[in-house]
């Protein structure tokens, strides 16, 4: 049906069976042959020979039209496959707010552009709800965010991993000398805490409120980084993500994790959020599975140790 259609719309479009066999390097009779053919097999005239010249009927102009649209569609179709051939993708924009960028994206990109030598990786940051909008409008491949837009039926949420604030403290604080911790432990304890307007921070405002603590709040910084070269200089701890407290991090900087139950409750799960699936572009679509497997297995990991 494909070579026939292609035929069919190059006489259309030749506007004679001399020209269109010669553009199909078929001979006449042979390209007329086929036509008569096509025309038997639909049971209709597709043209009303006038003289030499060729006239579409009714029947003909519809086939003509479903003919475009049979090229269009396997042109799409090509294109893609296209991208099935290609061993990676060679750019990928990732939509990601503040927080996300400094959590979880260093080590997913360092993952994926090991595998994929060749893979351009651009982030673009802003809030939760910021990025949802950029998915939708197809100005990113996909974002990765926490829970609060899950809700939007325009976006498809696939939860990567779920994460929860944690205490760090220098290794040289007072309080480590003790060995069982509480939350009524952050009461007028001196800290360092992450800037207002993101969800780490509404945690531990919330957290905070809910056990009725103050803590000694020195100053409030919108880097991780930051906090963390500053916690041993200002006697000082913080609450950051656990996904963020990776074990290099803290032997760099000499600190020390303190597990409290209550802390493990703050729990918010993050989600990469991409668009109608039926416009992903095949590239777009392996990567998605390529950071969803990467999560899998680093939460097996973790699981494990």
């Amino acid at each position: 049906m494909l070579e026939d259609m292609r035929m069919f719309a190059a006489i259309v479009e030749q506007t004679s069976l001399n020209k269109a066999a010669e553009r199909l390097n078929v001979s006449q009779p042979a390209l007329s042959r086929r036509l008569s053919r096509l025309e038997s097999e639909l049971g209709v005239d597709l043209f009303r020979r006038i003289g030499k010249r060729l006239e579409l009927t009714s029947a003909g102009q519809l086939t003509y039209e479903f003919a475009l649209d049979l090229r269009r569609f396997h042109g799409s179709y090509l294109q893609k496959l296209n991208a099935y051939k290609s061993s990676e993708a060679q750019v990928a924009t990732i939509g990601a707010s503040l927080t996300t960028l400094q959590t979880t994206l260093p080590d997913l990109i360092t993952a994926m552009t090991a595998k994929h030598p060749h893979l351009e990786i651009k982030a673009v940051t802003g809030k939760s709800h910021e990025i949802a909008e950029l998915v939708k409008e197809r100005k990113v491949d996909f974002g990765i965010v926490a829970s609060s837009v899950i809700d939007d039926h325009a976006l498809t949420s696939l939860p990567l991993f779920d994460d929860h604030l944690m205490l760090v403290l220098p290794r040289t604080h007072i309080i480590l000398e003790r060995t069982h911790f509480n939350i009524s432990d952050l009461q007028g304890l001196p800290m360092i805490l992450f800037a207002p307007g993101t969800w780490y921070r509404t945690m531990t405002d919330e957290l905070l409120k809910k056990h009725n603590l103050k803590p000694d709040v020195r100053m409030e910084i919108d880097s991780f980084e930051a906090i963390i070269r500053l916690l041993s200089a200002c006697r000082a701890g913080t609450l950051l993500p656990k996904s963020y407290l990776r074990e290099q991090v803290l032997i760099d900087n000499d600190l020390f994790l303190v597990r409290i139950e209550e802390l493990e409750e703050t729990k918010r799960t993050t989600f990469l959020i991409h668009g109608n699936p039926a416009w992903l572009a095949p590239s777009t679509r392996y990567l998605i599975e390529e950071t969803s497997a990467y999560f899998h297995r680093r939460a097996n990991r973790n699981k494990d140790s």
